[in-house]
């Protein structure tokens, strides 16, 4: 099993992975973070669950937008992977803000 470090929303987050499986997290995350800067210009940093859910919702609408245009076999693996993606976010998401309120 192999360790990523990665970088999202100004917050640094160490993951296993499968052997091999890190370029592809890092991409990930990359998309993630682009996401959570946009979404950071919008809520602010005060709300650090808010902000990554945000990003879900980003990611996810755009996960929408693919589905709507040509079943291009690529872009359905992308898009299942975004919808992937969206949900652990959301899922992170949550748990971040029931930790934040229960602090």
């Amino acid at each position: 099993m192999a360790q990523v470090k990665l970088s999202v929303g100004n917050r640094s987050y160490d993951l296993a992975c499968p052997d091999g499986q890190e370029p592809r997290l890092e991409m990930l995350a990359g998309m993630l973070d682009s996401k959570a800067r946009e979404a950071e210009q919008v809520v602010g940093s005060a709300n650090e669950a808010r902000q990554l859910l945000l990003a879900g919702l980003l990611l996810a609408d755009e996960l929408s937008d693919l589905r709507a245009g040509a079943p291009d076999p690529g872009k359905a693996a992308m898009a299942r992977t975004l919808e992937q993606l969206a949900g652990r976010m959301e899922s992170l998401a949550e748990r971040l803000e029931h930790g934040v309120a229960n602090s």
